[in-house]
């Protein structure tokens, strides 16, 4: 990472991505340990604190049904082939670091894309990638005990809504890749 320290007024930064009120619906494709898994994800926010995630399979079929907060995590349906702890673990993880929405900032740097902020928790670090022409989110970086854990990459048009998101592991072979379905008019 090629940036330099900046003084930033800044004290929080937020990913709004998942922020509106509307169903964000996303053809999803997982590869978990090289097995393939597709079909419709969608997510649908509750309230402020809490968003509902479903995925079906490209027939309709519920594969997994949960909700999910900053501290909380409760399964409403999943499927046996779905049903392993090691695979619900992963799948709250990753949705509560991708819903996740407010981040206190504890650094600031950029470099000639971008404006990078550092969000320290206890044990976890975020570094937060907004492109500086428009001022969209596009990258957070996910780091554990100082060891990068998860890339999440966005694509987006609109501060609350990202057209593409690709969710990559660093240190296990799981990689989520959503894209926005588009209704034809």
């Amino acid at each position: 990472m090629d940036a330099t320290p900046v003084s930033a007024s800044e004290k929080t930064v937020e990913n709004l991505y998942f922020s509106s009120g509307e169903d964000y619906v996303y053809k999803c494709q997982m590869d978990i340990y090289k097995n393939p898994v597709s079909g419709i994800l969608i997510i649908k926010k509750l309230n402020e604190t809490t968003h509902r995630v479903a995925l079906t399979s490209d027939f309709g079929n519920k594969l997994i049904d949960f909700e999910i907060s900053d501290n909380d995590f409760k399964v409403n349906y999943v499927i046996p082939d779905l049903d392993k702890k090691i695979v619900i673990n992963f799948l709250k993880n990753d949705f509560q670091q991708l819903l996740k929405k407010q981040y206190p900032v504890s650094e600031s740097f950029e470099n000639a894309q971008s404006k990078i902020y550092l969000s320290k928790t206890e044990k976890n670090n975020y570094y937060l990638f907004f492109n500086k022409e428009n001022g969209l989110l596009h990258k957070i970086i996910y780091t554990k005990n100082n060891k990068e854990k998860i890339d999440f990459t966005f694509e987006a048009k609109k501060h609350i809504f990202a057209d593409g998101i690709d969710l990559q592991h660093k240190d296990f072979k799981i990689n989520i890749k959503l894209f926005q379905i588009t209704e034809t008019e």
